[in-house]
Order: structure tokens, then sequence, then C-alpha cells
């Protein structure tokens, strides 16, 4: 595929996508990746590093088409270039106000069938953010800045014919989805699966986390998943309005299942601020996992059992369950509990399971899984 992978500044989106073509070179495939940040630095050597947009709006637009029109002259033939990735962004939100980061005619004559906007917690946006540039932002605004970036990345997307190529990606949790992002742009004929299981109200549970995880995991090896635990703020925000609570200004983030990284220092993050973009967090949360299902194709939810044979349920399983269903995607429940679903679950459900491996038997013996590598050899 040729794709364009937008997303904010503080994504770190470069060593991210290097691992992604790296790992191709691995397994014998060739992914090109043009950085159109870096490339314009080379246009420009006078620029000081990490002063790029400080620049005049007219010189920005300058190195960039120079930049574009470089990535098209050495990407023809098309059939010769079937693999690249164009790093850029969708949009700007610097001192400049916001603008726009592309031209569209030259991604036009780029000839781009897949978009793909990069995604990661706020918190760590944030703290990237202000490390590696001169700017005083908020969590309030990074949270804008992604939704504008979500929104002009699938707008450019519809604008180019590729409505059912454009994807929301996270960049992961405790470890990169860099296998996720290699197999859509190498293989995306392979399933696209949106897992949903209880999140919210079995943080504190570690036996149906462990359980939560093996589920995720065991898709995420056969599917293209679109996994909503890998940015989700939620947590973020229980804590910060404990600590509201409690009276204390900052929190520290710490690894967990949904939040915080595994190799990350702990990031100091505002009490205030969080409390800021409380009506945020949970307005992104529905927008962003109703879009996650829209572009898979199908659910695969895990209702666990809870102490006492209670279902684990949540509100929102139920309504990610409907929406599926709604919008024709294929619905399949792995049911734990001993007691029986109600038909809210039994009516809409394509199939149910007993357990995950009863569930992976199935999509083998229906031929979901591809055999061979990430290039069909």
């Amino acid at each position: 595929m040729r794709a364009v992978v937008t997303g904010q500044i503080g994504i770190d989106k470069k060593p991210y996508l290097e691992a992604v073509v790296n790992r191709a070179g691995e397994r014998g495939g060739e992914i090109s990746l043009f950085n159109v940040g870096k490339m314009m630095y080379a246009e420009g050597p006078d620029i000081r590093p990490g002063r790029i947009l400080d620049l005049p709006l007219s010189r920005l637009a300058s190195l960039r088409r120079a930049a574009f029109k470089d990535i098209i002259s050495q990407t023809k033939p098309e059939d010769a270039h079937p693999d690249i990735i164009v790093n850029t962004h969708a949009t700007f939100r610097w001192h400049h106000g916001l603008f726009s980061a592309f031209d569209f005619d030259q991604v036009s004559e780029l000839n781009a069938n897949m978009f793909i906007c990069l995604l990661d917690n706020i918190e760590v946006v944030h703290h990237r953010l202000h490390a590696e540039h001169d700017i005083d932002a908020t969590l309030k605004d990074c949270m804008v800045w992604r939704e504008e970036e979500i929104i002009v990345t699938e707008m450019l997307a519809n604008a180019m014919g590729c409505r059912d190529e454009f994807y929301i990606l996270s960049r992961g949790r405790h470890k990169d989805t860099v296998e996720t992002a290699l197999r859509l742009v190498t293989r995306p004929e392979l399933k696209k699966v949106y897992p949903s299981f209880p999140m919210s109200h079995v943080m504190d549970m570690p036996d149906i986390l462990a359980e939560i995880e093996h589920f995720r995991s065991e898709l995420a090896n056969h599917f293209i998943t679109f996994d909503p635990a890998d940015v989700d703020e939620k947590l973020l925000l229980d804590r910060g309005l404990a600590a509201a609570a409690e009276g204390k200004d900052w929190i520290d983030v710490e690894p967990h299942s949904f939040g915080g990284r595994a190799d990350a220092e702990p990031v100091k993050v505002s009490v205030r601020e969080i409390l800021d973009i409380a009506g945020d967090v949970d307005g992104q949360i529905y927008m962003r996992d109703f879009k996650l299902i829209d572009q898979s194709d199908m659910i695969v939810s895990l209702v666990p059992e809870l102490a006492g044979g209670i279902p684990g349920l949540s509100s929102g399983v139920e309504r990610e369950l409907h929406h599926a269903f709604e919008h024709t995607k294929e619905v399949y429940v792995v049911w734990k509990p001993k007691k029986n679903p109600s038909p809210f679950i039994t009516e809409t459900a394509t199939r149910i399971f007993g357990s995950v491996d009863e569930a992976l038997a199935y999509f083998r013996d229906e031929g979901m899984f591809h055999p061979g590598n990430l290039f069909g050899h």
C-alpha cells in the first residue's frame, strides 16, 4: 500500500515507523519510508533543530512542497514501489494557530491509497511535546489537536477516494503496535478485528486482567486488531479525580494494563489539567471506539465471570456489540459465566463460544487465519 501516516507532534512517529520498516526487512520485504519533516530540514540547512514550525507559513509551504516533490519522483513508477509510508501531519496547532500540513494536489499526485492517523495516550504526547519543543500547550490543547488530526486525515482520505482505507491506529501501551502497522500496510486483506472487553470496573482484578490480556494477545497474533485499550485516558481521569479529592496537585502516571508504558519513565501530570479534559476524555472514547468498530470486519467480545458468578458485561461492551450488529459487522462473543446470556446477546451475536480457544479453533476452521509471512511467502 501507498500509506500516508499522520499524527500530532508528540506521537514520535519516526522511530515507530522505522521499526515497521525494519521488521519488514527482516522478513524479506521492503517498505520505503519518507519522513517529510526530516526532508524539510534537509531542504533548509539553516533551520535550527526543533524550530521549523516557527518559520513563516509561506516558507514552511515551500519546504513541504519541495519534500513532497522529491517523494513523488522517487516513488515512480508505482508498480516498482508498491509499499511506501509517508510520515507527515494533517494539521499543526502552533504559534501561528491552526493550519494545514499538506497540499492536496501533491497528495493526489502521490496517489496514496491508505491513510492512517496514529494516536498515543495524551499524557505521553504532552510530555514528549514539551520535552522536544519550546511551546506551552495544555492537555486540553493536545486533546483538541488530536481530534483535528483525525478529522482532517479522514477528510483527506475521503477526498482521495479512500473512504474504506482510512484507519485510526494507536502506537500501543506497553509495547508498540509495530506488527499491526506492518500487517495493515503490507497485508490489508487480513481480517480486521475489534476486541471488546470490560475495562473500567475490572481495573483492580488481577486474575480478570490476566484473562483479558490473554484474549487480546491471541487475537493480535492472528488478525489486524484495533484494540480500544491502546489509547484510553479513562484511567488517567479516574486517577486525577482521586488525586483532586485528596488535595493533590500532581500525579505520577504508572504502568498498568490500561495505562502507562512498561519501559517509560514516570510522567508527572497536572491534576488541574486532567480535570479540564474530563468531558473530552469521555467524548473521545465514545467517538473513537465506534470508529474502530467501523473500520473492522468483526467484533470479538470477551465476557469474563466475576466473583459470585456475575457476568463481566459492562454497559460499554453492550453498546459496542449493538453498534457492531447495527453496522452489519460479524459479532462473536466469548461468554465465560455459567449464567446464560440475555437475548440482547444471543439475538445479535453471529456465534457464542465458551472459551477463547474454542473461538480461535472456529476462526481457523473458517479460514480466517492467513498462512505465510507478512509478504505472503
